[in-house]
Order: structure tokens, then sequence, then C-alpha cells
């Protein structure tokens, strides 16, 4: 075992598995070749590909569950399961650096006011397709830029006082997929007063290989959607903390502006079939759109060279259009919802 008999470990790593494959063994060969000083606790969320036997094999703690629930409840049962006092939640598809371990435990130990951290990717993906390149390093630069008095979660390399977590109630296992569970218990662990502190020397490099559907289902329909729900139900309660929320990470003014501006551009360009003038206006709103994320392109640029910066473009702004539908989709779905129980009070008075 990783840690010396009857003594407890700095810090317990709860992992999170359905059907690993590759990903996973390699993320646990990091663990095994650094493997001190931590308590590794691999729950197999009701897998089929027999990956709990390979967390086994290398004498971690494993918990099997006979059906899968999503990572909520499975994080949820290794945080039961953990005999530390500090929770360090990693994915299955990660890799952990040498330094990645010590630096969270010490990030507590040095700053014994935070409950909680979060780190970043790395900037050398796993994957070499482009969309993963783009869509892990674009991850990176977010994090990289964002503000370290941290507003949320992140359940792929976060950390958190387990005492705190347990007072929490843990991640919201009504999640059933990985979603924004995460997002969620920051949000409330902000609401409660603790404090979240984003590390960006805390690192972990992501093995996901990113596809166009894989990529457009998990953005659309597992972050961008229930995201927008949970800051539209948060407003509803307290428009002041909806504020600190929506300004943070992917929420700031440019990454707004720009969905204006690709809204703008392409009701331009539809235009232009009756207007020569509406052309020269979409082009100025592209322009203003580039310099608007410059520093983004300048990033890519820096990292991947020109072409691979060329072929950024039209997925940025793909990102920007499938958050703005999102933005629409959620807000009619919250009135929606909203005119139900309107109604729902009025009948139940009415029959009173």
């Amino acid at each position: 075992m990783l840690e010396q008999p009857n003594q407890t470990p700095p810090v317990s790593i709860v992992i999170p598995v359905y059907n690993g494959g590759e990903s996973f063994r390699r993320c646990l060969s990091r663990l095994s070749q650094w493997g001190q000083d931590a308590e590794v606790i691999v729950v197999a969320d009701g897998d089929s590909d027999n990956s709990w036997k390979l967390a086994e094999e290398r004498g971690f703690k494993v918990i099997r569950l006979p059906e899968s629930g999503g990572p909520a409840r499975a994080r949820n049962v290794g945080a039961g399961a953990a005999s530390s006092d500090i929770l360090f939640f990693i994915d299955a598809d990660v890799e952990i650096h040498p330094t990645t371990v010590p630096r969270v435990i010490c990030a507590f130990r040095e700053h014994p006011e935070i409950s909680a951290l979060i780190g970043s990717y790395d900037d050398a993906p796993g994957a070499r397709n482009f969309l993963s390149q783009y869509k892990n390093l674009f991850h990176h630069y977010t994090h990289q830029e964002a503000k370290e008095k941290a507003s949320t979660f992140w359940g792929a390399c976060g950390a958190v006082r387990k005492d705190v977590f347990l007072e929490m109630g843990g991640f919201d296992e009504s999640y059933r997929r990985p979603c924004v569970e995460d997002i969620e218990l920051g949000y409330r662990l902000r609401q409660a007063g603790y404090q979240i502190r984003l590390f960006k020397h805390i690192q972990v490099k992501h093995l996901k290989r990113w596809t166009t559907v894989s990529l457009l289902r998990a953005e659309i329909f597992y972050r961008a959607l229930p995201w927008m729900a949970l800051l539209l139900k948060i407003r509803q309660v307290n428009p002041h903390q909806y504020q600190v929320f929506a300004s943070d990470l992917n929420l700031k003014w440019s990454s707004r502006a720009s969905v204006a501006l690709v809204y703008g551009v392409l009701l331009a360009v539809g235009l232009s079939l009756w207007s020569y003038y509406a052309l020269g206006v979409a082009l100025s709103l592209v322009l203003v759109l580039i310099v608007i994320n410059w520093p983004v392109y300048r990033f890519f640029n820096r990292k991947r060279g020109r072409l691979f910066t060329a072929c950024v473009l039209p997925w940025h702004w793909l990102y920007f259009f499938y958050s703005g539908l999102a933005f629409v989709v959620g807000w009619l779905r919250h009135k929606g919802q909203r005119y139900m129980a309107r109604m729902g009070l009025h009948r139940k008075a009415a029959v009173s």
C-alpha cells in the first residue's frame, strides 16, 4: 500500500471510473510510479471492462458499484471511504505530474484559510488529433487566465477538506452523467462562505480524445445547458451571487460580447443577400471578434503555430454560437418552469 501502516495519509486521491480503457491504465501507471504519501481510492461505477482489476492489481483501494450512477455518486462513495482529511478528486482520463500531489498537500498546509482548491490541465494534451489539442489547450488557457479566487470546483483536478465536503453533502447525485456537478458543488461552497482557490501551477494532463460528435454532445447537453439552468436558478434566489459567478472562467464579458458578435455576423451575412453594405458590416464584426479574442489566438499561435490557430477560429466561433443558443434555450426553459409552477399554485388556490 502507498501509506505506512497505522499512519493516516495526508491526502486521499478519489478516482471514479466507468470503462476507463487505456487512459485509465495510464492514469494508474503514473500514480504507481510516483505513489507515496497518498491513499488512492478507485470507485468502479458499474463498469463492464474490468477497469477495477487494474486498480486492484496495483494495490489501490477499490470500491465496486453494481450499476452506474454517475461520477457524482461515485465520488461521494469514495470520499466516504477516505481516511485523509484532504480529498483530491481526479478523473480517470488524466495523468498527474510528479509535483501534482505534493503541491496539493503544500497548498492546504500553507493556506489554512482555504477550504478547497482547483488546478489546471497542462499545455501538452495526451491525444494528438486537432479537436483534442484545441479543446484541452483552450481549457488550459481559460484556467491560466482566470481569477485565483475561484467561484467553482473542478472534479478533474480539485481538492477539498473532507469535513467541509461532508458538511455540504458532497456532490449532487441527481447529475447522473459527467455534467456540472463539480461546478454546482463549488457554487454551494462559495454561497456557504468557504474559500476556493485556483492554483495554476497544480496541473494534470488530459488524455481524452475528442471527436466532433463527442465534443458537441458534451459541450451542449452536458455542460452549456445544465450550467445555464444552474445559473438562472441561482439568479432567481440571489442576484448578487449570480453576478459573481457569471463573471469568471467562460462567462467573462469578452465571451458574452463574442456571442453577440457571432450572431451579428450571421445576421449581417444573411442580410448581404439583399445589400452589399451588410457584407461590409459582417467583415467589420469579424474584425472586432478577432480583436476581442486576440489574447486567445495569440496563445494558440505561440503554442501550435499559425495554421493551427487558423483552424481554431471556426471552432471557437462555433463555441460562441452554441453558448448563445444554450442561453436562449435555458432561459426559455427557466421561464417555462416558473410559469408552470405559478399555474400549479393558482390551481391549488382555486381548488381550496
